[in-house]
C-alpha cells in the first residue's frame, strides 16, 4: 500500500491551528456553561465511538494538564500543557 502525502502552505497550517484553538476554547466555555449537557453528549459520543471500534483509552504514561482561569468579566479561559515538568518553556538555554 502506498502512502499519499499532501503538502500545504504555511498560511494554511497557521489558519487551521488558529481555527482549532478557537474551536477548543469555545468548547471549553460551553462545557463550563452547560456541564451536564456536555457530559451527556460526551458520553453519547464515547458510546458511538466504541460501537464504531474507536478507542478512547489513554496510555498510562500520558499526561495532560488543563488550568482554567477566569477573566475580569467572568469568562473562563484555558491554558493547556503537556505537564512534563515545571517551567518547560525555559530549559536553561540562553537567547
Amino acid at each position: 500500500m502506498e502512502k499519499e502525502s499532501k503538502q500545504v502552505s504555511g498560511s494554511q497550517v497557521v489558519h487551521y491551528r488558529n481555527y482549532r484553538r478557537a474551536r477548543d476554547k469555545a468548547l471549553v466555555r460551553l462545557a463550563h456553561l452547560y456541564p451536564d449537557t456536555y457530559k451527556q453528549l460526551l458520553d453519547e459520543q464515547r458510546k458511538f465511538d466504541e460501537q464504531e471500534g474507536k478507542n478512547w483509552s489513554v496510555d498510562s504514561d500520558s499526561r495532560l494538564t488543563i488550568n482554567v482561569r477566569t477573566r475580569a468579566n467572568g469568562t473562563p479561559t484555558v491554558a493547556k500543557g503537556s505537564g512534563g515538568g515545571e517551567n518547560e518553556g525555559n530549559n536553561g538555554g540562553e537567547a
